[in-house]
């Protein structure tokens, strides 16, 4: 594993970490400010035309807000991530990770919200850092 590949599985794994002990200020290190998400309504909609954008531009308060209102009123039973493929660009200054993930929250009424499928994270080096400036949704294939 070369050098940027390490740095993008260090700023997954950190993500990851993130979820797992619900800790919103480490999760919000990782997004750049012009960052988007945008979500697929269902895991099959594989066509973007099918796609919603819920949370807008990256916005740290509104968006520490929304994961912290998800933290208080789900437990996260499990977190399970597995990095299938990163590539770097030949410039060494963008990469993506595709990566597997399955994790399963339940709230107060104990209804499921399993978030299992496949995802793309997009990544721009920014001076010494990288910073994610795109994800996709999850999808099931």
């Amino acid at each position: 594993m070369n050098k940027e590949e390490k740095e993008i599985t260090e700023i997954v794994n950190r993500e990851t970490k993130a979820w797992d002990t619900q800790d919103v200020n480490l999760l919000i290190s990782i997004f750049h400010p012009d960052m988007v998400w945008p979500w697929p309504r269902t895991y099959q909609s594989h066509d973007p035309m099918d796609w919603i954008m819920p949370l807008g531009r990256y916005n740290k308060e509104r968006w520490c807000k929304e994961w912290q209102n998800l933290f208080d009123t789900h437990r996260l039973i499990h977190n399970i991530r597995e990095i299938k493929k990163i590539v770097i660009s030949e410039e060494k200054d963008g990469a993506f990770a595709v990566v597997d993930i399955d994790t399963l929250w339940i709230d107060k009424d104990n209804n499921k919200d399993n978030w299992k499928g496949r995802v793309c994270k997009v990544y721009s080096k920014i001076g010494p850092d990288w910073k994610m400036t795109m994800h996709t949704g999850v999808l099931t294939y």
